[in-house]
């Protein structure tokens, strides 16, 4: 049986086509494009199946989208795309279509991962299904939470990465003014992504803390800030990075207590990988364990940060194999 599975983003879009042969997905194609080359959603589906040369179209698919889902329907941010799950199914003779959350794709794709595609920043103490936190920045900042049914973790996706951001020492409190002077409401996204990284640099250089350095300013974006942190050539940017790190690891530990998840807290998104360096040191795990009477708690939970790139694009290859499972 064939499975059609897309992870939708505002720059890149990933389909694929797979089977299930005993609970591992078997990848027939894969595919990348650049969202905006296509005027909707549809096309760019119908160009990748012309492309495979499938006649017959498979069973079922799963596209996962950045933001809500809706009574299966959801816009793409930054895309004039719209999406509703009926529509497509129709238009592309599919007999069973789903749409979910980005991070809820994750949270599916996770089944599928290797041990290698983890890292542990801490063992901790994991409870037998457990409930599970899943949080991630990237372009913005995804939160979702697993938890056991039946005989597997099913994802539930939340908003949480645009709940207001709380500063925990002076510095903090600094750039939350800063912020909010600049933006109004002050999130966490807005602090805990890659155009947040950038705004953390731009306030540590407003402050006058330290000397310019116009080597990364010239071209500022959040990989330069992060490459001239790690290579330890900038000043400003290794602090930026550090008080990103810092940040990221308070609220990972925030969404662990919403959770309360003692089954583990994963680390996803697009910046983690590339900065995993960082997220090692003490100064992550410091900041995710403080949380005063219960910091006790916050060392039994083990956290580990997810490399594998695809996870998403496996987990909404997954909720389709479910899927397919559910209606026949």
């Amino acid at each position: 049986m064939q499975l059609l599975a897309g992870d939708i983003g505002g720059t890149h879009s990933r389909l694929m086509l797979a089977s299930m042969l005993d609970g591992r997905l078997q990848i027939e194609d894969e595919k990348h494009y650049a969202s905006e080359a296509f005027d909707d959603f549809l096309p760019l589906v119908e160009k990748f199946l012309q492309q495979h040369g499938k006649k017959t179209r498979p069973a079922a698919a799963c596209f996962a989208v950045a933001g809500p889902v809706r009574r299966q329907c959801a816009r793409i941010t930054n895309l004039p795309w719209q999406l509703q799950a009926d529509e497509l199914a129709s238009r592309l003779g599919i007999p069973s279509l789903m749409l979910i959350n980005d991070f809820q794709a994750i949270g599916y794709g996770m089944a599928q991962l290797q041990a290698t595609d983890f890292v542990e920043l801490q063992a901790g103490r994991p409870e037998e299904e457990g409930r599970r936190a899943l949080i991630g920045a990237g372009t913005g900042l995804g939160e979702a939470l697993l938890i056991w049914q039946d005989d597997h973790y099913v994802p539930w996706p939340t908003e949480g990465g645009h709940v207001d951001f709380a500063p925990r020492d002076e510095l903090e409190m600094e750039l939350l003014r800063w912020l909010r002077t600049a933006h109004g409401h002050v999130s966490y996204e807005m602090v805990l992504s890659g155009p947040g990284l950038v705004r953390i640099y731009e306030f540590l250089h407003d402050s006058g803390r330290f000397p310019d350095s116009p080597a990364v300013w010239k071209g500022i974006t959040a990989a330069s800030i992060s490459e001239q942190a790690l290579a330890g050539s900038d000043e400003l940017a290794e602090a930026a990075l550090d008080c990103f790190v810092r940040i990221y690891g308070a609220q990972a530990g925030n969404f662990a207590l919403n959770c309360l998840a003692t089954g583990g807290v994963y680390i996803a998104g697009g910046i983690a990988p590339h900065i995993l360096e960082k997220l090692r040191h003490d100064s992550f795990i410091e900041a995710f364990r403080d949380k005063g009477p219960l910091s006790h708690l916050m060392h039994d939970i083990p956290v580990s940060i997810i490399l594998n790139e695809k996870a998403g694009l496996l987990g909404a290859a997954e909720c389709a194999a479910r899927l397919s499972k559910s209606v026949s």
